[in-house]
């Protein structure tokens, strides 16, 4: 039996029903929707050749060199369907919920699956995935300089029940030259956007939703323009932690990185740093100094950052200090802290 869902509903019955994607491997891996399987009708050259037949002879021509290319692969595609869902229970989607997915339908159908047909296919998905960043919700932004261990306490909050968005973490970057940590690998900008929407999905907009205060671009990522205003107007929690503190984090985060990484990514910054900074601080890095070269770097990063701060609301900006690299006891006292503030939300 095949059903015909719009995504909304189906995503209400995601993690109960695998979602077969049946798009080409190169569309999947531009972008999907999060916990989807690939299982593409055709390959990416199989794709080009039916599309310029159906533009330049028509669509019948188009459908019966679908089935010639598909013709010996249907016995494979129903056992890879069996081994995701064995109880016969699948959804299934394309581009626009056209041809593509609609013959998988049929055949997973005629084999006895019960199928959800997912209505308007990946389009429909991507509708829905901008209209989330869009919707009003509680965001507290948690700020501070370089080194401030936002990331680790923003890890703590959640850890303690409170709702949180890692858009560092979905991003894959760290934010700064040196974000990528030479090992992290960024997804698409529009996987990152599925990723984002899927997370925010599940979140009660009216209780506060913890977001690390961040730059519009993250790396190569951009955050969604609609996500990205309610961040710049809301309210902000200003981490004040003294220079040594942050230079010690820094230290035992990217003190034991590759040399030549280091190197790559100050000279990117060359403009920035100045030239005797940049000397300076590549010096350091090649005489194992982590710590001269965290100080000499941060210079820039500090002003960069105090520049920001200066653009917030003055009744939206409230400030904290930490003296300590305890986590657990600052995303603590920070919880408290919000208690004692009267938090104009935005709307």
């Amino acid at each position: 039996m095949i059903k015909n869902v719009a995504v909304s509903d189906f995503l209400d019955l995601k993690g109960t029903v695998p979602l077969a994607d049946v798009r080409t491997p190169a569309e999947f891996a531009h972008g999907h929707i999060p916990g989807a399987f690939n299982l593409p009708l055709f390959s990416n050259e199989e794709r080009v050749l039916v599309g310029t037949t159906y533009k330049q002879i028509g669509r019948e021509q188009a459908i019966l060199l679908g089935f010639d290319l598909t013709g010996s692969k249907w016995s494979g595609f129903i056992r890879e369907a069996l081994e995701k869902a064995p109880d016969k229970k699948i959804a299934v989607h394309c581009w626009r919920g056209g041809m593509r997915s609609g013959a998988m339908a049929w055949a997973l159908d005629l084999y006895g699956f019960e199928v959800y047909l997912i209505q308007g296919g990946y389009k429909s998905y991507r509708r829905w995935a901008h209209q989330q960043f869009g919707a009003s919700r509680q965001l507290c932004l948690l700020g501070g300089m370089t080194g401030s261990a936002k990331t680790k306490i923003l890890y703590e909050l959640g850890k303690m029940g409170e709702q949180v968005i890692d858009l560092e973490d979905l991003a894959q970057h760290q934010g700064s030259s040196y974000g990528t940590m030479n090992k992290m690998v960024q997804p698409t900008q529009e996987q990152f956007e599925n990723n984002l929407a899927d997370q925010l999905k599940d979140l009660d907009r009216n209780i506060p939703t913890w977001v690390e205060d961040e730059n519009l671009n993250i790396g190569k990522i951009s955050v969604p323009k609609p996500f990205w205003y309610q961040m710049t107007s809301a309210m902000q929690v200003n981490l004040e932690v003294g220079l040594e503190q942050r230079i010690e984090e820094l230290v035992g985060a990217y003190g034991s990185l590759d040399k030549d990484f280091l190197i790559a990514c100050t000279e990117r910054i060359h403009k920035r740093l100045g030239p005797v900074q940049t000397r300076d601080a590549i010096a350091a890095i090649r005489e194992d100094r982590m710590a001269d070269f965290i100080r000499l770097v941060l210079v820039y990063y500090d002003k960069t950052y105090l520049k920001s701060l200066g653009k917030k609301e003055k009744d939206k900006l409230f400030s904290i200090s930490l003296d300590n690299d305890h986590h657990l006891e600052n995303a603590m006292r920070i919880l408290d802290f919000i208690k004692t503030i009267s938090v104009n939300w935005q709307a």
